[in-house]
């Protein structure tokens, strides 16, 4: 070809220039690809054999950088090796900058994207987590790009300082309006991440309980013992103050009983003792006291505490029923009597009268 040709000018650089720039472009992109794959081998390798996460995230992330972002860096290495003297430099540079822009978006979208894909395998059997992490999943990645785009836009030369501001204003005013909405959006956020209860969990809010059905963005929905489905905004819910069953550790039980006034000295001594045998050969109970409380209008009182180790309370009840039939049988064995209501009238004759 003529050396005319080659030195002919094109934006700014000769037409050697710019194929030394293509081919040097070319070359470090070729090298870069295969040291990609080659070192997303052997962290992928690396991260089969440990058990945390960090490295999956590592290597997940090096295998995402895009092949126009290693062609942008191979790009970038070549105009600053031919072009250097190119009067077009800022725009090489600017080009280069938007890839690693975007790169920067793609990785970080994908970050959030894994960051959700571990949260969903733990919670697997939880559906309202795992919807709410895929949610603010979608959140996060919306900044992610309102992001880029704005700083896209800020280097293009456009002024954002008006766009933010009318931006900010036409927030406010949806703010605003949507008050209520957003209350209840924003406590959702709140009960997906602080978790102050889930599905399943035995709730009493004031003066309504039931069991957790449903945890919406704007409501969560309760089964009360009665059957109904009560339905409560997730702002008020959190402005109450919530009982949580579910996460007892210990249930404690307290119950009484009485015996009659012709129950022996013996007797009575023996009642605390028994009821603690009685209580401590049930599963999953620990005894905590048993005391003569009272003289009552017509029985003598005793006042008995002990600990369900386990929250659930129909086991409560199971095993209190087991300890009033031991109860039963032993005081049947003794021949002590179970008070109940009784009056003793006593009849006095005039002497007179009878006399007469």
């Amino acid at each position: 070809m003529d050396k005319a040709f080659f030195d002919t000018s094109i934006w700014g650089m000769t037409v050697l220039a710019w194929l030394k720039l293509i081919g040097i472009t070319a070359l470090i992109s070729v090298i870069l690809i295969g040291l990609k794959r080659i070192v997303f081998a052997r962290l992928a390798d690396l991260a089969k054999r440990t058990d945390n996460n960090v490295d999956d995230v590592v290597a997940e992330l090096f295998n995402g950088l895009r092949s126009f972002f290693l062609i942008v860096v191979s790009f970038y290495v070549a105009v600053e090796y031919v072009a250097l003297e190119s009067p077009d430099l800022p725009w090489l540079y600017r080009v280069v900058f938007f890839g690693l822009l975007l790169q920067v978006g793609l990785s970080a979208s994908d970050l959030v994207a894994q960051l959700v894909g571990f949260y969903v395998i733990k919670k697997e059997g939880e559906p309202s987590q795992v919807t709410a992490a895929k949610a603010l999943g979608l959140v996060g990645k919306i900044v992610t790009w309102a992001i880029v785009l704005l700083v896209v836009i800020d280097n293009l030369g456009v002024d954002i300082t008006a766009l933010v501001a009318g931006l900010g204003i036409g927030g406010i005013a949806i703010a605003l309006a949507v008050k209520d909405i957003l209350s209840d959006l924003l406590a959702y956020v709140s009960i997906i991440v602080d978790q102050p209860f889930s599905i399943g969990e035995f709730l009493v809010v004031g003066e309504f309980s039931g069991t957790v059905e449903h945890i919406g963005i704007k409501t969560t929905r309760i089964r009360s013992l009665s059957g109904e489905q009560i339905i409560f905004s997730n702002t008020d819910l959190l402005g109450s103050r919530l009982r949580n069953f579910k996460r007892m550790n210990e249930r404690r039980a307290l119950f009484s009983l009485g015996v009659t006034y012709d129950t022996s000295l013996e007797n009575l001594k023996a009642i605390p003792e028994m009821v603690q045998q009685a209580i401590e050969k049930q599963e999953n109970t620990r005894f905590d006291r048993a005391h003569m409380k009272n003289y009552g209008d017509f029985s003598i009182n005793f006042e008995i505490v002990y600990y369900m180790l386990v929250p659930e309370y129909i086991s409560l009840m199971d095993t209190q029923q087991r300890i009033n039939f031991e109860i039963y049988e032993e005081f049947k064995r003794r021949g002590i009597s179970f008070a109940f209501p009784t009056q003793t009238i006593h009849l006095e004759q005039n002497s007179e009268k009878a006399e007469a």
